[in-house]
C-alpha cells in the first residue's frame, strides 16, 4: 500500500508523466456557451496568480461553503437557513468558473505541466462528493436514506468511470450533458431552495399520489446517467490502447416534488452509463485494445468496487442505523476513499502504470467492518469519525507527496511562478485559449521549455538544494 512507500512514483513513472500530453474531446451544450465568460474572467485574474492556486482556491471555497450547509442539516432532513442555499450555490459557481479559467490561466503565463492536470484532477475528485452531499440536503433527501446512498455513490462512479474510460482510450471525453451541466443544475437546485424553501421540494404532484418533486432530480439523474455509462462502457468493452486490450499503461397514486429533482438526476446518470459503454466498446488505445498502460480495461472495477461495496454492506448491517443516523457524514467518509481511488486511476492513466488494487485508504472502511463483524462495544459513530479522520489524514498525505515529488522531478513550484519563468503574453480580447478547461495543455511544450531553462542554468545538473525542497514543501502545507 502507497502509505508505507518512501516515494508513491518511480523514476519511470516520473518521466511517462513528463512526457504525458493532455487529450480530451468535448460536446458539452453549456462549455461554449459559458466560454466569452470564462476568457473574460482569465483577463481579470492577476499575471503572477498560479494556476494551481486558482484550482484551490475554488475547492476551498466550495468546501467551506457546503460545511455551512451540513452544519445546519447533518442528517439532511433539517430545515437549514436559505441563506445557506444560497451561499452553497454561489460557491459551487466560483469553483465551477475558477476550475474552468485554471487552465487558461497556465497557458497565458506559460506554466502548463502535467501537474497541472493532475492537480485539477484531484481537486474535482474531492468537490465531487461535497457537490453530491450538498445537493441531497438541498432537496431534503435524508428522508430516503436508501435513495441518497445511491445519489451520492452515482455522482462518485460516474466521475471515477469518466477516468476509467481515459486510462483505456487515453481521451478524456466530455458528453452533451456532463459535468457542467450537472453544476448548473445542482445550482439550480441550491436557488429554488432559497426563494422557496427546501420544503418545496416535498409537494406533491397533483396527478400523482404520493409522488413528491424531489424524485423527478432523481429520475432525470438515473437516465442522464445511464447514457453516459453506457457510452464509457462501450469504450471500455471494445478495448484499450494496451496489449491484448489492456488499459494505457504498459403504487401509482401520487408523487412529490423531490422525486422528480431525483428523476431528472438518473436520466442524467443513465445517459452518462450509455457514453461509458460505448468507451469500453469501441476499445482501449493499447495493443490489442488494452489500456495505456498495457493492463485489462476492467482491471479498474476492482479498487472502487472495494469502496462501494463495503459501504453498501456496512449500511445494511448496522445494527445502530450509522448510516441512516449520520448520513452526510457516513457519505463523507466513504466519498474521500472513493477521492483517494480515483486519484490513483489518474495517476496510473498519466504516468501509464499499471494501478494497484489495495490502498491504505481502505483501514477506514475496514475499521467500521470489523466493528460490526466482532460486535465491539465501541459506538459505531465513533468509529465513524476515525474512519473519516484517517481517510482524510492518508488522502491529505497521498496528494502532497506526490505532488512533491512531480514538482522536485520538473523543478518547479506548485502554488508559484518562477520570476521570470515562461513566456506572459499580452492578452487581448478574444486571445485567450479556449480550450484546456482543465489546464493540462501540451506536457511536451512544457518539458522543451524546462529542458531550454536547464540548458541556460549553470546548476541545471545539480539535485534541488535543501532550501528549494524545503520552499516547495512549505508551499503545500
Amino acid at each position: 500500500m502507497h502509505f508505507y512507500k518512501d516515494k508513491i512514483l518511480s523514476d519511470g513513472q516520473l518521466k511517462r508523466l513528463s512526457e504525458h500530453k493532455y487529450n480530451s474531446e468535448s460536446k458539452s451544450l453549456l462549455d461554449a456557451f459559458l466560454q466569452p465568460y470564462w476568457n473574460w474572467l482569465v483577463r481579470q485574474v492577476p499575471i503572477w496568480l498560479a494556476p494551481n492556486l486558482i484550482t484551490l482556491s475554488g475547492l476551498i471555497i466550495n468546501i467551506v461553503t457546503t460545511l455551512i450547509l451540513i452544519y445546519y442539516s447533518a442528517d439532511a432532513k433539517s430545515d437549514a437557513p436559505r441563506w445557506a442555499f444560497f451561499l452553497c450555490g454561489v460557491g459551487l459557481f466560483a469553483y465551477q468558473s475558477l476550475d474552468a479559467i485554471d487552465g487558461k490561466q497556465a497557458r497565458r503565463t506559460g506554466t502548463s505541466s502535467p501537474l497541472g492536470e493532475l492537480f485539477d484532477h484531484g481537486c474535482d475528485s474531492i468537490s465531487t462528493v461535497f457537490v453530491a452531499a450538498s445537493a441531497c440536503i438541498a432537496v431534503q433527501l435524508g428522508h430516503y436514506p436508501t435513495w441518497m446512498f445511491f445519489q451520492c455513490f452515482c455522482a462518485m462512479t460516474l466521475f471515477y468511470c469518466a477516468h476509467w474510460q481515459t486510462y483505456v482510450s487515453g481521451t478524456l471525453r466530455f458528453g452533451k450533458l456532463d459535468v457542467t451541466e450537472a453544476q448548473a443544475t445542482i445550482m439550480l437546485i441550491h436557488l429554488i431552495s432559497t426563494i422557496f424553501g427546501p420544503s418545496i421540494w416535498m409537494t406533491k404532484i397533483p396527478p400523482l399520489e404520493y409522488f413528491e418533486l424531489r424524485y423527478v432530480i432523481g429520475m432525470f439523474t438515473l437516465f442522464g446517467a445511464s447514457l453516459n455509462l453506457y457510452n464509457m462502457f462501450l469504450v471500455i468493452i471494445s478495448g484499450g490502447g494496451g496489449k491484448n486490450g489492456s488499459t494505457i499503461a504498459v403504487p401509482v397514486a401520487t408523487v412529490s416534488l423531490n422525486v422528480i429533482a431525483s428523476i431528472g438526476c438518473l436520466t442524467g446518470y443513465l445517459r452518462n452509463f450509455f457514453q461509458f459503454c460505448q468507451v469500453f466498446e469501441s476499445g482501449g488505445v493499447g495493443k490489442n485494445g488494452s489500456s495505456v498502460a498495457g493492463t485489462s480495461v476492467l482491471s479498474p472495477i476492482i479498487p472502487f468496487g472495494l469502496v462501494v461495496v463495503p459501504a453498501y454492506i456496512i449500511y445494511r448491517k448496522s445494527v445502530q442505523a450509522v448510516y441512516e443516523n449520520n448520513p452526510v457524514l457516513y457519505i463523507m467518509a466513504f466519498g474521500m476513499v472513493a477521492a483517494k481511488v480515483t486519484n490513483r486511476l489518474v495517476v496510473a492513466h498519466m504516468t501509464k502504470n499499471e494501478m494497484e488494487y489495495f490502498d491504505s485508504a481502505l483501514i477506514g472502511p475496514l475499521m467500521l467492518f470489523l466493528n460490526q463483524y466482532f460486535n465491539f462495544y465501541i459506538s459505531e459513530y465513533i468509529v465513524l469519525w476515525m474512519c473519516l479522520i484517517w481517510v482524510l489524514f492518508d488522502l491529505m498525505r497521498y496528494c502532497s507527496a506526490v505532488c512533491l515529488e512531480i514538482c522536485n522531478y520538473l523543478r518547479i513550484q506548485l502554488f508559484r511562478i518562477p520570476v521570470g519563468g515562461g513566456p506572459v503574453p499580452v492578452i487581448q480580447s478574444g486571445q485567450v485559449p479556449t480550450s484546456d478547461k482543465n489546464g493540462a495543455a501540451s506536457a511536451q511544450v512544457f518539458v522543451e521549455q524546462s529542458s531550454t531553462a536547464a540548458e541556460e542554468s549553470p546548476d541545471s545538473d545539480s539535485e534541488p538544494d535543501g532550501d528549494e525542497t524545503s520552499e516547495t514543501k512549505s508551499l503545500l502545507v
